[in-house]
């Protein structure tokens, strides 16, 4: 039957041809006389054998292309677009084979283009100096590049860990930033030196599943080159500074060599020694501001109650206590650390946030103490938050960038820490954690 018919037509084609069939059988029988009712039954089963015989004849070719059809799905299912139908004669069933054929193609390019950006971006990430973790939900190590390897697990595999598996063998400071899902910068020491990191902790969905995603950078030359700069900085402050003082009082010296030759100068001269004066007291103030940050004394440690450290701070700085304080006493120098968080509360003041938004948290366990300063001012970006704790480093036009550098020696010399970090909604805080007294 010409392929160039319907599948309808075939199929009213191939019933009349039955009809013909059995009522021609039908019309002999009688004519050679045989009964009408026996001839006719026998017509009728003739003809519905006929029908179902060209019946599956003419569906034939559909049945075969859609099992192909069938079992090319199946592979597309499973992932494999290898394989392309043989177009039947059909014309039909050919457009519906060559648009399976098309489909596949398009596939299997999709996956290529796919595979060569994933290996693109494999060899980006591998190539990092950065060190990413990607953790699924249940805390097992899905993806690390090499700087992760080499950092955290000496250069061994660690994809397919457990975060609590790998932590025990990574550096303490690092394996504490992770562990407590920190964000910010910390140091650590290791046989190479003391390193600067910057560790980011986030989370996103994929595939419906959550996924966490740890990145460490190292910060040490850059740290190391802001430094630099700083000093720099300081040194022309130093010398701007002095050079505004020194230059008039040279000046006003000679003028007052001048005037004590002239007794009806008095006033004049007196006028002078005055400016003198002011000058030098401007350059004490100057000097000793400087010099209290250089010569910071160690600290001197004992134990310190909670509630006496809110009362001396409460009536010089506004702020909210959050949460109860801890039952067991604090154990630090408490001038240095009352003038670190004066020093932090003034600054949230002062980077816009309201005395109410204005929080200062403490925390103990087993291992320190940890006091939390976080309010809802403007924050600051990775740029400022990277150099923030700089000496000399402001962004404040009037500022001298000694308040969170004097608060990061205080800290160190307690041998805790100081990290900063921006608030979600917006606001930066401020963690200090101490140690307890080490235990003969």
């Amino acid at each position: 039957m010409s392929k160039n018919f319907s599948l309808e037509g075939r199929i009213l084609a191939s019933t009349t041809v039955a009809l013909l069939i059995g009522t021609t059988l039908s019309w002999l029988l009688v004519n050679l006389g045989l009964n009408a009712m026996p001839s006719w039954a026998l017509g009728l089963i003739l003809g519905i054998f006929v029908n179902i015989t060209l019946i599956r004849w003419v569906l034939r070719p559909l049945t075969t292309t859609l099992k192909s059809l069938q079992g090319g799905l199946l592979n597309f299912r499973d992932g494999d677009f290898s394989i392309s139908l043989v177009p039947p004669r059909d014309t039909a069933l050919s457009q519906i084979t060559n648009l399976y054929n098309e489909i596949g193609e398009h596939l299997r390019r999709e996956r290529a283009h796919i595979y060569q950006r994933e290996l693109l971006l494999d060899t980006v990430i591998q190539s990092s100096p950065q060190a990413l973790i990607l953790v699924d939900q249940s805390d097992h190590i899905i993806y690390s590049n090499s700087s992760a390897k080499k950092l955290l697990n000496r250069g061994r595999p660690i994809q397919g860990l457990l975060l609590q598996q790998l932590l025990p063998n990574s550096p303490r400071e690092i394996a504490n930033a992770i562990e407590k899902w920190e964000n910010g910068l910390f140091n650590f020491t290791d046989s190479h030196g003391t390193h600067s990191m910057h560790i980011g902790n986030s989370t996103f969905v994929l595939n419906a599943h959550k996924h966490r995603l740890i990145v460490l950078r190292e910060m040490t030359k850059e740290l190391t080159r802001a430094e630099v700069e700083v000093w720099k900085k300081v040194i022309r402050l130093i010398s701007h500074e002095l050079n505004n003082s020194l230059a008039p009082i040279s000046s006003l010296a000679h003028s007052g060599k001048m005037l004590i030759a002239k007794p009806d100068k008095a006033t004049a001269l007196e006028k002078v020694f005055d400016i003198i004066a002011e000058r030098c007291k401007h350059l004490t103030e100057f000097t000793q501001g400087y010099a209290s940050f250089a010569k910071l004394p160690p600290p001197s440690c004992a134990q310190v109650s909670w509630q006496e450290l809110i009362e001396r701070i409460a009536p010089l700085q506004e702020f909210i206590l959050k949460g109860e304080l801890p039952e067991r006493p604090g154990y630090f120098d408490p001038v240095q650390i009352e003038q670190a968080l004066l020093n932090l509360i003034k600054n949230s003041r002062e980077a816009g946030s309201n005395s109410e938004d204005i929080e200062l948290s403490i925390r103990t366990d087993g291992l320190g103490q940890q006091l939390i300063i976080a309010d809802r001012g403007c924050g600051m970006s990775e740029k400022i938050l990277q150099q923030a704790l700089l000496p000399f480093f402001s962004t404040k036009e009037q500022g001298v960038g000694l308040g969170l550098a004097l608060c990061r020696e205080i800290v160190d010399a307690h041998g805790g820490r100081i990290q900063l970090m921006n608030r979600s909604g917006g606001g930066l805080q401020i963690s200090l954690w101490l140690p307890w007294k080490e235990q003969p």
